[in-house]
């Protein structure tokens, strides 16, 4: 390992959190006043499924890589159906609470756990694929590659959280709706540049 790997790993890690940092974002928009600790678990949550994905890739391109291959062809559906799901479902949830503003105070949606690991699973679900840039690492190189991906990945979505808590707060009623509007366009974007 030189300093070559670890530019090309964080820059691994800042290509591959991109869609991480901006359900971050959402998550930060349509809970205004999430905790530390909640914040923590989202970045936590996000940065773990970016570090499993490449290990998961690289074992694959190890020991079965026709098999990934025709799996690869699957990816941009399955974030794409995961993602409209979350998104919809923030959609619904974010129109309904508005028609009924006048009824009931409008509260945060924090995510909950399922909706957690559907966004981890949707947001790194294309970092299988660097198993097969990594593949020519030994076990260690490709472990400690994978864990510098999940530690720029956590940075970037606590950034991610932090800017959309700021615009949360900014847009309280509307915050949930943008959310699965947001989560809705990244779904289609995967999948329409895949």
């Amino acid at each position: 390992m030189n300093f070559a790997f670890f530019i090309n790993s964080i820059l691994l890690g800042v290509g591959l959190a991109m869609d991480a940092f901006s359900v971050s974002i959402v998550n930060g928009l349509a809970d205004p006043e999430i905790k530390q600790g909640r914040k923590n678990l989202i970045a936590g949550t996000f940065a773990a499924f970016q570090f499993a994905m490449p290990m998961i890739g690289w074992v694959c391109v190890s020991s079965a890589a026709k098999a990934f291959t025709e799996f690869q062809k699957f990816i941009p559906y399955i974030a794409l159906i995961l993602l409209l799901y979350i998104g919809g479902k923030m959609l619904i949830e974010g129109i309904r609470d508005f028609r009924n503003k006048e009824e009931t105070e409008i509260e945060a949606h924090s995510v909950t756990a399922k909706e957690l690991i559907i966004q981890g699973i949707a947001t790194s679900i294309d970092a299988l694929s660097v198993g097969f840039t990594i593949a020519d690492y030994n076990a260690v190189s490709a472990f400690v590659c994978s864990l510098i991906i999940a530690l720029v990945t956590f940075i970037i979505c606590r950034a991610g959280i932090l800017l959309g808590r700021k615009f949360g707060e900014r847009l309280s009623d509307k915050a949930t709706i943008l959310g699965g509007l947001i989560l809705i366009g990244i779904g289609i974007e995967i999948f329409v540049t895949a």
